[in-house]
């Protein structure tokens, strides 16, 4: 067991150098850029967005653009990405950064990069992320979201999850397995991105001025996909 664990660390160093993710000054921008760019493409295809159901009555929603996974019998994922969630007045707040990782054994080999849209359910997951990092399928729910306009509100009822999960790759898009990943807060990328060190709550609370265009415009995207309930 120590020795899967050593080469999953290793592992997941080896994608964070040879694809460099780490924001730098001026890069949150561009993470917030794409972030919006994937909801609207997502969104824009009516027969393979996330319901309508979903997203009406989601707490908080996350878009990891361009999560790599990668492995060699050992697989490892990890993407940086953004998660708003929806203000009293059902409007959607400032960004915060985030960062995904996970690991998986078994036999595997390549690279792929994906994009990742988390919808939050539940209220307790955001708590339990501005607590920290946690562990999907274990801290919070999570399943495999329904794809489609017209999918069964029934599967909301049956699955009973917390958090669903989407994932775009090479033109496909469908919901996606994450039990086991970690979901942390970016805070390094939080200070670069308002300038001062700031706390998840505040950000989500709009304790901050307003950050770059690119917030603003992310906010706007998620307001004319998941308006106002």
């Amino acid at each position: 067991m120590k020795n899967i664990s050593i080469r999953l660390t290793c592992l997941l160093v080896l994608i964070a150098c040879v694809f460099p993710l780490r924001l730098h000054a001026g890069r949150e921008e561009i993470k917030v850029a794409e972030a919006s760019e994937v909801v609207r493409e997502i969104m824009a295809i009516p027969e393979q967005s996330i319901p309508p159901s979903f997203l009406d009555n989601a707490a908080g929603i996350a878009v990891i653009p361009g999560l790599i996974k990668a492995g060699f019998v050992i697989g490892g994922r990890y993407g940086q990405g953004v998660i708003s969630v929806r203000s009293a007045d059902g409007s959607w707040s400032n960004p915060s950064f985030i960062t995904l990782t996970g690991g998986s054994i078994g036999w595997q080999i390549g690279a792929q990069s994906t994009d990742i849209i988390l919808v939050f359910k539940s209220r307790k997951s955001i708590d339990n992320l501005t607590n920290g990092k946690f562990t999907l399928g274990a801290d919070a729910s999570i399943a495999a979201g329904p794809v489609g306009r017209h999918a069964e509100a029934g599967t909301d009822i049956r699955l009973k999850a917390e958090i669903y999960s989407y994932s775009r790759s090479r033109g496909l898009f469908a919901g996606i397995a994450l039990e086991g990943a970690a979901l942390q807060v970016d805070a390094a990328a939080n200070e670069t991105y308002y300038g001062r060190a700031i706390s998840l709550r505040d950000i989500f609370a709009g304790q901050v001025s307003q950050g770059p265009a690119a917030g603003e415009a992310f906010r706007q995207v998620l307001n004319k996909s998941a308006p106002h309930r």
